[in-house]
């Protein structure tokens, strides 16, 4: 399992840095994982999800692929207590979630000047969000 988290943050790292480089690698690498899982921990749909993230060709389609995977992986972190090192993020601008390791938010759906938009998920219902749009910012989301 910890193969699947160390691939994943490092497809969120290169979104945040608006890059696609290594995506393809460490998409696949996370699909390689879970078909290898004797104890079949992660759900097929985790390997399918991180397939289709590994074809993508595009920072944007890259972005949109990345939602799924990081959602069952989000409920699969919920489903088995798993609380750290892992924080769960909210974009209220794209309704998209997504798994860092600190909580210093960078936003891998949104880049340049929203990097730090989200909503830090925390037990008991507190919060921290940072999340501020100008006109021109709200019009490009």
């Amino acid at each position: 399992m910890k193969s699947v988290f160390d691939n994943y943050l490092k497809i969120e790292s290169a979104l945040v840095n608006e890059s696609t480089v290594g995506i393809g690698f460490n998409a696949s690498a996370i699909a390689s994982a879970e078909r290898g899982d004797s104890m079949k921990m992660l759900p097929l749909k985790v390997a399918k999800q991180a397939e289709i993230l590994a074809r993508t060709r595009n920072l944007s389609s890259a972005r949109e692929a990345f939602k799924p995977l990081s959602k069952s992986l989000i409920q699969y972190l919920a489903d088995h207590n798993i609380t750290g090192p892992y924080v769960e993020v909210y974009c209220p601008m794209v309704k998209a979630s997504w798994i860092q390791k600190d909580k210093k938010i960078n936003n891998p759906y949104i880049g340049g000047s929203m990097r730090s938009c989200g909503t830090i998920k925390q037990k008991r219902g507190a919060s921290q969000s940072d999340c501020q749009l100008t006109g021109n910012e709200r019009n490009q989301v």
